[in-house]
């Protein structure tokens, strides 16, 4: 499989401590640059409040399946996390769009590092993703 970046992701977080723990918590302002040639796919993109962000954990090396995530102190599962060492290195998060300049979108909630290659983008809709008796596992009481 061979994937490409889109773009690139900027940010303030220079370095991963500087980076919030969750997207919720960040009303930090970013802006996602989509190479030239991708930004025809940008056309229709404003009317669309918030995004999904797919990117690479382009600092990440390496995983481990049972990690201790940042918002506990308990070995869980990997794929029972956030967590960035991963085997694919990708990562998604939701942010908020507040305006589209050509081939830059300037975006609220960033959560991730400078230069982060971007993967693809795609629109947040909430009636396609939320579920009715949504569990949220051994996150129910740290969020």
């Amino acid at each position: 499989m061979r994937i490409v970046p889109i773009g690139l992701i900027h940010s303030p977080f220079k370095n991963k401590k500087e980076v919030p723990i969750q997207p919720f918590k960040s009303n930090v302002i970013g802006k996602v640059y989509v190479y030239k040639k991708y930004t025809e796919g940008l056309k229709d993109i404003i009317g669309f409040s918030h995004l999904i962000l797919i990117y690479k954990f382009h600092k990440s090396r390496g995983f481990k399946l049972l990690v201790v995530p940042f918002l506990d102190n308990k070995r869980r599962g990997l794929f029972a996390t956030r967590y960035p060492r991963r085997p694919n290195q990708i990562g998604i998060t939701v942010v908020k769009l507040l305006k589209k300049r050509k081939n830059i979108l300037i975006v609220k909630g960033i959560d991730v590092l400078d230069r982060t290659p971007l993967l693809d983008i795609k629109p947040y809709v909430p009636e396609s993703i939320t579920k009715s008796r949504v569990r949220i596992g051994w996150l129910k009481g740290k969020l």
